[in-house]
C-alpha cells in the first residue's frame, strides 16, 4: 500500500454515462476545471446516441471506456475500473458541477487517515444552490430496518445550507453522486454488488467496508453541486421498485441481529408506505413496492448465503425507526433524531 504522505495520490474521476451527451456538454468542463489532480475518465454504457464521438471531438484529452452493454451503474463501474491505474476511484455522476480546490480537503483527508476508506464531498443543489441535495447531502446514514436518511435530508425534508455541516465527520454511507473509495479497498470487497443494478449499491459497499474495520467520511470543506434524478426522477416507479428491493437487498446481507424479524418489520413498514401512495393515488408505486418485495424473496437464498459468508456485522443504526421519527414524531431535521 505504502505511505501516501511520501508519494502523489493518484486520483482517477470516472464518469458513468449512458445516452448522456447534453449533460456531459453541461457538466464535463466543471471537472476539467477544477481537477488538475485528477485523471478524468468517462466510461460508457453501451450508449445509444452520440456521446462517445462527441466526447472525442470536444474533449480530445479525456479518457474514454467503453462498456460492451449498460449493466447499470454497479456493473457500469466494477467493469470500467478495472481498466483504471489509480490510487483512488472517484465516481461521480455526469449531473455534477464541482467547484475550485475540490480535491485538496478529499486528498488531505486520504493522505492524513490511513483508516478512512470511502469519502463524500458536501453535496448541494444545482437548482437550489443553498440547499442540500437529496441523494447524499452531508452523508448517509440507515436505520435499524435499511431505511436510509442523511444529514440535511430526511425523506423530502431538504435542510438549506447554513454551514451547519462544514465539519469532517464519520458518516455510515457516502453518496453514489460522489464517492471516492481507494482502489485496493474497492478490490478486497469485490467492487459494487451488481444484483442491485441502480440505488443503494453504494449503502451496500459502504456496509461492507465498515463491516471490514474501515471508516467512511464525509468531507464538508469540499463542495458539488447535483442535479439528481437525471436518469430516474423520484417519482418514476422503476426507482421506488429499485430503492424498496435494494434496501431489503442491503439489510439482509449486512445486519446484525435476527434477520427475519426485521424483514418482517419491513413488511409492515413497507406496507404502510404502499398505503401511503394508496392515499396520494400513486397505484403504479404500490404496484412498484409488491414487486421489490417478490423480486427480494427471489433472490432471498442467494443473500442469505452472502450473509453467511459475512463474518463480522458492526453495529449500524443509530435509530430504531426513521419512519416512525418522521412520519409519527415528526422528527424531521438530523439534529432533532
Amino acid at each position: 500500500m505504502g505511505n501516501d504522505t511520501e508519494q502523489k495520490l493518484k486520483i482517477a474521476i470516472v464518469i458513468l454515462n449512458w445516452n448522456g451527451k447534453k449533460l456531459l456538454e453541461q457538466f464535463l468542463p466543471s471537472v476539467i476545471e477544477h481537477s488538475k489532480e485528477a485523471t478524468v475518465y468517462v466510461a460508457d454504457n453501451a450508449s445509444t446516441d452520440d456521446s462517445v464521438n462527441f466526447i472525442k471531438t470536444a474533449f480530445p484529452l479525456i479518457k474514454i471506456i467503453q462498456n460492451t452493454e449498460n449493466g447499470g451503474y454497479a456493473k457500469g463501474y466494477n467493469d470500467a475500473l478495472k481498466q483504471v491505474e489509480s490510487d483512488v476511484f472517484c465516481l461521480l455522476n455526469s449531473d455534477v458541477e464541482v467547484t475550485k480546490n475540490w480535491l485538496t480537503p478529499i486528498i488531505n483527508t486520504f493522505k492524513n487517515e490511513f483508516n478512512t476508506a470511502i469519502i463524500q464531498p458536501k453535496l448541494l443543489d444545482f437548482n437550489k444552490r443553498d440547499y442540500f441535495e437529496y441523494a447524499g447531502a452531508a452523508g448517509g446514514f440507515i436505520d435499524k430496518y435499511g431505511y436510509p436518511y442523511c444529514r440535511g435530508r430526511i425523506f423530502n425534508t431538504i435542510e438549506k445550507d447554513n454551514g451547519q455541516y462544514n465539519d469532517t465527520s464519520e458518516i455510515f454511507w457516502a453518496s453514489g453522486a460522489c464517492l471516492f473509495i481507494r482502489k485496493y479497498v474497492f478490490n478486497e470487497l469485490n467492487g459494487l454488488d451488481e444484483a442491485f443494478f441502480a440505488h443503494m449499491e453504494e449503502i451496500d459497499l459502504c456496509w461492507r467496508a465498515k463491516n471490514k474495520g474501515y471508516a467512511v467520511k464525509y468531507v464538508g470543506q469540499s463542495t458539488i453541486y447535483h442535479v439528481g434524478g437525471a436518469t430516474l426522477s423520484n417519482t418514476n416507479p422503476k426507482k421506488t421498485f429499485l430503492n424498496f428491493r435494494n434496501s431489503l437487498f442491503t439489510v439482509t446481507k449486512n445486519a446484525q441481529g435476527n434477520i427475519f424479524l426485521i424483514i418482517l418489520m419491513r413488511l409492515i413498514l413497507d406496507g404502510l408506505a404502499g398505503i401511503k401512495f394508496l392515499l396520494e393515488m400513486k397505484p403504479k408505486h404500490i404496484l412498484a413496492i409488491l414487486k421489490a418485495h417478490i423480486s427480494f424473496y427471489s433472490h432471498l437464498k442467494q443473500l442469505l448465503a452472502q450473509r453467511k459468508a459475512n463474518k463480522k456485522k458492526m453495529s449500524y443504526s443509530k435509530i430504531n425507526s426513521i419512519v416512525l421519527c418522521y412520519f409519527l414524531f415528526k422528527k424531521q431535521y438530523f439534529k432533532s433524531l
